[in-house]
């Protein structure tokens, strides 16, 4: 079932142009100097094109909720989702959405010197100014009070989510948002997976901080579960 992504408005610049551009089940919204849908189309295509034929020759790809080894001649993305599912002790599957938010924005980079892509809820974006990025947490209390705040020099740069309340995408845990900054969207993507299976109640919010710090290569933490939330790691919040 289709839902509304409302929280796209929350993604904050001053002067980028606002398009969509959607290929079968990838959805992305994306903002850059100028119109680019077309290209962010073919860029789309060229990622999930290989994507599609990997997974129909490996079928447990799309299912596994373990980290898999796939050979070195797998295409780029499933490397990149490899790579992020063993750091992240998660399946490949929960770094996709990142990956192509990632692979897209570089592509779309080499048009636009700034690229913010949306891709329901793993933002990759690479800026030039300031941005602030409100945390949707569904009906919590937090939901449009607090946003990280991102410079400029930390781009290229990764923020991802995940929620056992909010979207159709997997999650083992009860967290309202589990949000995770890094270089990598595919990293962040998941290791916000990792973090939010952890919390299965409001009392888990420390708890799955502490497991996300161990992941290797991700800067920064937030989690929101009903009146509780942390944060950790090299990350600035601020209230909206």
């Amino acid at each position: 079932m289709y839902e509304q992504r409302t929280y796209r408005h929350s993604i904050k610049d001053a002067d980028l142009v606002s398009f969509q551009a959607a290929v079968k089940e990838t959805d992305l919204f994306i903002r850059a100097s100028k119109d680019l849908s077309a290209e962010a189309v073919a860029a789309i295509k060229e990622v999930r094109g290989p994507l599609e034929r990997y997974i129909r020759a490996h079928p447990v790809f799309l299912h596994s909720l373990e980290p898999l080894k796939v050979g070195k001649d797998a295409p780029e993305i499933i490397q990149r989702m490899e790579q992020a599912a063993r750091l992240a002790n998660v399946g490949p599957m929960a770094a996709v959405a990142g990956a192509v938010a990632q692979m897209v924005g570089e592509e779309l980079l080499r048009s636009s010197g700034e690229v913010i892509v949306e891709n329901g809820g793993d933002i990759y974006l690479k800026v030039s100014r300031k941005s602030v990025i409100a945390i949707y947490a569904g009906e919590s209390v937090f939901t449009g009070k607090l946003a990280i705040e991102v410079e400029p020099d930390r781009t290229p740069l990764g923020v991802c989510t995940s929620s056992g309340r909010v979207g159709p995408s997997l999650s083992l845990g009860m967290a309202d948002a589990a949000v995770v900054v890094a270089p990598s969207a595919a990293l962040a993507d998941a290791a916000a997976t990792a973090v939010g299976n952890a919390v299965k109640s409001e009392r888990d919010v420390d708890a799955a901080l502490d497991l996300g710090r161990r992941i290797k290569g991700i800067s920064g933490i937030v989690v929101i579960a009903g009146s509780n939330m942390g944060a950790w790691g090299d990350i600035s919040l601020v209230k909206i």
